[in-house]
């Protein structure tokens, strides 16, 4: 394949990364220098399917065609041509999108290229983690309406949501452990098949509070993640989550997700531990986002107008800052990493309970 341009690189791995990915690129930016460049492009590519995934121009059908076609060029032999064919569309139907988004459609091809430039080892892993996370883009294609429809549909069981989680975050973990094996010399000691179901269940942690998180402007998009099972055992139906004077005989449910996530939190702070104190920047990039999910679960536990889109369950700005400011000076002592998880997750069961 043609190698992608210098100058094309830098600008994907640094603007338009850091304009698509929010509170990731973070993460991203910390990582040991060897892990930085499969993650990016894995992001990025990543990225790129979900805006073929959100264009609201199109019917769901062909967003699901589009998808296909995209994975299946993921997952090669890729053609530049058909590679260049489906950004070309995806940028005619996106209309007014994100600048950062536009870049990066248009310069979907270039980043599949970097993908293809990989060593082998992590060519074959981003390329399997974008493959299973567009299958989670496709699952929420073809059980929710189009969002302008007016309609509204659930996942069913607990299961179903079990397995999104995995697809959509999950497997991130299964790829970070991976990657993260190939660059670290001193995580030669992991336990690979025990690291990777930690993995599994930290990307689902993140994805859980997600979730949670954001019930409330998921349903006006005609999408309901908690398990219709769930709510016709507390008496309720999705649609009776669009008003929030139901959100007290909802919180039962609510509460029982938060609880899950909580359980995979326990798994993602034994992930953080594991990685040696030593490796400063592996542990930040873990450590960032599980101080982050449980400070937004215990937003979300002590939010009484939890489904009101008005009243978001969100952690500020400043905080994240002052998080990642004192993270700097505890990431290398175990006990007090273990003693700052152990403080956010008693706040979030005092929420729970009320106290």
């Amino acid at each position: 394949p043609r190698h992608a341009p210098a100058v094309d690189r830098e600008r994907l791995l640094t603007g338009v990364l850091k304009g698509v990915s929010r509170s990731f690129y973070l993460s991203m930016r910390v990582l040991p220098r060897g892990m930085r460049e499969p993650v990016a492009v894995a992001y990025l590519l990543a990225r790129a399917a979900d805006t073929i995934a959100d264009t609201r121009a199109l019917p769901s059908p062909e967003r699901l065609s589009r998808l296909r076609e995209f994975r299946a060029q993921v997952r090669g032999p890729s053609e530049q041509g058909a590679v260049d064919e489906i950004a070309r569309r995806a940028v005619e139907a996106s209309g007014d999108i994100p600048a950062s988004e536009r870049v990066l459609l248009e310069n979907t091809g270039t980043v599949l290229r970097m993908l293809n430039e990989l060593p082998e080892g992590d060519r074959d892993q981003a390329g399997r983690v974008v493959s299973t996370l567009t299958c989670g883009m496709i699952l929420d294609l073809e059980t929710f309406p189009a969002e302008d429809s007016g309609e509204l549909a659930a996942l069913s069981t607990p299961e179903e949501l079990d397995r999104y989680t995995y697809l959509v975050a999950g497997c991130v973990g299964e790829f970070w452990t991976a990657v993260a094996r190939n660059h670290e010399h001193r995580l030669s000691g992991w336990d690979a098949d025990a690291m990777v179901a930690m993995g599994v269940r930290f990307g689902k942690a993140l994805q859980l509070t997600n979730v949670l998180r954001d019930i409330p402007r998921d349903l006006r998009m005609g999408r309901c993640y908690l398990p219709s099972e769930d709510l016709a055992a507390a008496g309720l139906a999705p649609p009776d989550l669009l008003s929030a004077a139901n959100g007290e005989q909802a919180r039962t449910v609510r509460d029982r997700w938060i609880r899950t996530a909580l359980g995979h939190f326990e798994a993602a702070e034994t992930y953080v531990l594991s990685a040696p104190r030593r490796c400063v920047r592996l542990r930040l990039a873990a450590l960032w986002p599980v101080l982050l999910g449980l400070a937004t679960l215990e937003r979300l536990a002590r939010n009484e107008s939890w489904l009101d889109p008005a009243r978001p369950s969100r952690v500020k700005r400043r905080w994240v800052y002052g998080m990642m400011a004192r993270s700097l000076l505890v990431v290398s002592s175990d006990s007090l990493v273990r003693r700052w998880i152990h403080a956010l997750r008693r706040d979030v069961e005092r929420a729970l309970r009320g106290s």
